[in-house]
């Protein structure tokens, strides 16, 4: 098993990308909880990198509202099951943890889908950012809530506050 990363700046602040034998296998904020130590991301090689970055250009733009890239989820079968869940969440739309746990067949799960939804290892790309409270209030988010607003504030092309995405 080979990997290396990547870091590249985004509106979101840093995001270290990481590829496991070629394939993406992580993206990560700046002070993201969950996030792996450094020393397992591997060699510094922007190679594996090329179509992420050009798609995550793309998004952070406004131009594109889908990722098509090959993914490696690390993870057990439940957290697969929520991760598979996340990325068929439309661009620009929210569900409480409550609405994902029943549409992964899992009803009444929803504090365990919270807790796998916060693993995500290939943050914004598979959008555990669109999942909501149940009153569709912004709760916990890995990247922090400032990230959660401007990320959800882009997608739906509005502001968290006064009409403009924040930069961090």
């Amino acid at each position: 098993m080979q990997r290396v990363h990547t870091v590249a700046d985004s509106p979101m602040g840093p995001l270290t990308l990481v590829a496991t034998d070629g394939t993406l296998s992580g993206l990560y904020m700046a002070d993201q909880r969950h996030r792996p130590p450094e020393e397992t991301f591997g060699e510094r090689d922007e190679r594996p990198f090329t179509e992420a970055l050009r798609q995550l250009t793309a998004y952070f733009a406004g131009e594109s509202t889908r990722f098509e890239l090959p993914l490696r989820l690390d993870g057990t079968p439940f957290q697969q099951r929520v991760w598979a869940g996340l990325q068929e969440i439309p661009y620009g739309e929210t569900l409480s943890y409550g609405e994902l746990a029943e549409r992964i067949g899992a009803p009444g799960a929803s504090r365990a889908v919270g807790l796998a939804n916060g693993k995500n290892p290939i943050g914004i790309i598979v959008p555990c950012h669109r999942v909501v409270g149940s009153t569709g209030g912004l709760t916990g988010y890995g990247g922090g809530l400032d990230r959660k607003r401007a990320l959800l504030a882009l997608e739906r092309g509005a502001d968290a506050a006064d009409g403009q995405p924040r930069l961090f």
